[in-house]
């Protein structure tokens, strides 16, 4: 809004302020749909309902989910979802996110997630898409989490891996809120007898973290927002990430015990390789190719403690990291991510994508699934498409006398059932070396494996 405002802008504020006052917000916050898949221990996997008018071709995606951020980070609104783009480009997408932490959590470790979590997550969704390998994508310690997984399970069907505003060197994080004032002062012991008597981080605190991350843009917020009054789109955003703040998890004790210690004071990442439950995981085992992020104003995860990543993978296929414009959470599902992230993402996933079936037909991937849910539903489509014979009025009787004349026989139906079409054999995806092919953009850092 001009500093003298116009009369259109004038207009335009009144109807925000209308909107916002008798409707409680401008921003639709609808969540897309989905349906739970598989489901354990901290653990909930989704496969996102496609649009009716959209089919679902080639590899599917995964989201991982930071640890105490809610899920919504990937669907923050309409107009501004990852999922909502990857849906609408007839992705088949996925996420696992881990549910409330409470005080009884407090005994688990990070390796729950890392060998655990994330990889039975990936395993779910490449049964559940016809054996296909899957393309993971994790944002903030969910990136972590994904590269952690992928490095200490070279046997997970990984078609490639994109890691989204992770920190792999937290001294070049400015400030890591809200511990590192009380680390200077104490040496970490308060805040080692506080997360212990807490059972971990709490809720308020982490929201308060993510917060104070922001800096000058929550002292400045109240004035953006009257500059902004009469843009709906730029309010609608502020709405959605206030409701992701405010919807904030706790951190388990051992949890955050170990990022205390082992990230933060020690800053294990940097080594590329980090011990958990008594074995050391390398970085460099990784051998899917690896998209990185970087966030240009992000002041949770900077360009160089995200880049630091890069010279730690020496296995993988090709390494490829982007400067792309926004914060922590803009540079995943904000205004301009619609134009430079996830356009990036969409070429990354294709150029790793395994090839359809020749033939085309989406029944062969279909029929190729192990869950059971996906058998029942074919035995209940078998089951229709005998129902739908009666006109022939065939007794069994009848059938097996007419059978060993060829007429009938040509004309009897065959049988319809999950077995009726035979899926092609996609045990080999993901091991063809010559289907992998590097980018010529100038961005690109090639590693050969």
């Amino acid at each position: 809004m001009d500093l003298i405002p116009k009369p259109d802008q004038v207009a335009s504020a009144a109807s925000n302020v209308a909107h916002k006052v008798l409707y409680g917000g401008l921003a639709d916050l609808r969540p897309m749909p989905r349906t739970l898949i598989d489901d354990g221990p901290l653990r909930e996997v989704y496969h996102y309902r496609p649009q009716k008018k959209t089919r679902e071709t080639g590899d599917p995606v995964l989201l991982v989910t930071p640890l105490a951020a809610p899920a919504i980070c990937y669907d923050l609104r309409r107009g501004c979802s990852l999922v909502e783009h990857l849906i609408q480009q007839g992705r088949p997408t996925y996420l696992v996110e881990y549910g409330e932490i409470s005080f009884k959590n407090r005994n688990l470790g990070l390796e729950h997630w890392v060998e655990e979590v994330v990889p039975e997550a990936i395993k779910t969704v490449g049964e559940d898409a016809g054996g296909r390998p899957v393309h993971v994508i994790g944002w903030s310690l969910g990136g972590i989490f994904a590269a952690l997984a992928a490095a200490d399970n070279a046997d997970l069907p990984i078609a490639s891996l994109t890691i989204v505003g992770s920190p792999f060197d937290v001294k070049q994080v400015p400030m890591v809120a809200p511990l590192r004032p009380i680390l200077k002062l104490t040496d970490g012991g308060l805040v080692t007898q506080l997360y212990r008597m807490l059972g971990g981080a709490p809720k308020p605190l982490v929201r308060r973290a993510f917060q104070l991350s922001s800096g000058t843009k929550l002292i400045t917020k109240p004035l953006a927002i009257l500059q902004h009054l009469d843009d709906s789109e730029w309010l609608a955003q502020i709405e959605a990430v206030d409701r992701f703040t405010a919807n904030m998890h706790a951190y388990p004790g051992r949890s955050f015990g170990q990022l205390y210690h082992r990230m933060l004071k020690a800053n294990q990442l940097l080594s590329g390789r980090v011990n958990l439950s008594g074995h050391e995981i390398d970085i460099a085992n990784i051998k899917a190719p690896v998209l990185i992020f970087g966030g240009n104003t992000d002041g949770i995860a900077p360009i160089k403690a995200v880049k630091a990543l890069v010279p730690l993978l020496t296995g993988a296929h090709e390494v490829r990291f982007e400067i792309v414009p926004g914060g922590h959470l803009g540079m995943l599902t904000g205004r301009a991510a619609r134009a430079t992230t996830w356009v990036t993402m969409d070429e990354w996933i294709e150029q790793y994508s395994t090839p359809d079936d020749p033939s085309g037909t989406p029944a062969r991937k279909k029929a190729s699934r192990s869950t059971s849910r996906v058998a029942r539903k074919a035995t209940q489509k078998a089951t229709r498409k005998t129902a739908q014979k009666p006109a022939r009025k065939v007794t069994p009787e009848a059938t097996r006398k007419t059978a060993p004349k060829p007429a009938r026989k040509k004309s009897t139906p065959r049988t319809p059932g999950p077995a009726a079409d035979v899926a092609p054999d996609r045990s080999t995806i993901g091991s063809n070396p010559e289907r992998r092919f590097a980018s010529a953009s100038s961005r690109n850092l090639t590693r050969k494996s």
